[in-house]
């Protein structure tokens, strides 16, 4: 593989991590109407993750009509992972200079299955839920080890 198509593929898996960024962010924003949404559509689902979501749909709405400032925290969760996804524009321009924006990502993914467990276990997170929590960890870090990887590619190629 030469450095044009080494080049092509980094950017290629940083800019779709960047758009699941981005779509995760976007996503807190509006997590009643989700949650509304996915309650009242999502019959197919088991009982138990129906009961799950019902649970914490009702809380939000409860919480939201009560305390609506509350919601200000999952703002600002949406705002962090806009502002993460801006980071990684530095490696699109960039990778073997950036590459510790992908290695930043990594261990943040490695990071958010402790999180899960530890968190999810305080807040009385049913175990099926937290391992969701822990796959977006599994499932980010996938592109970005073959990203670094691709970028070492690339840092040999540019010494020689």
């Amino acid at each position: 593989m030469n450095k044009r198509q080494t080049l092509f593929k980094v950017r290629i898996l940083i800019i779709i991590f960047i758009i699941c960024l981005i779509l995760s962010g976007i996503t807190a924003f509006p997590i009643e109407t989700e949650l509304q949404f996915i309650n009242e559509h999502f019959t197919f689902l088991p009982s138990v993750i129906k009961n799950w979501i019902s649970d914490v749909y009702f809380a939000v709405k409860d919480t939201n009509t009560k305390y609506p400032f509350l919601s200000y925290g999952t703002d600002w969760l949406a705002f962090a992972h806009l502002v993460i996804a801006v980071a990684f524009i530095g490696p699109v321009k960039n990778p073997v200079k950036n590459i510790w924006i992908i290695e930043f990502g990594i261990i943040a993914c490695l990071m958010v299955i402790p999180l899960a467990f530890i968190a999810g276990n305080i807040r009385t997170i049913p175990l099926y839920w937290q391992l969701i929590d822990c796959s977006f960890g599994i499932i980010g870090i996938i592109p970005l080890i073959w990203c670094r990887s691709l970028i070492k590619k690339l840092e040999i190629i540019e010494n020689r």
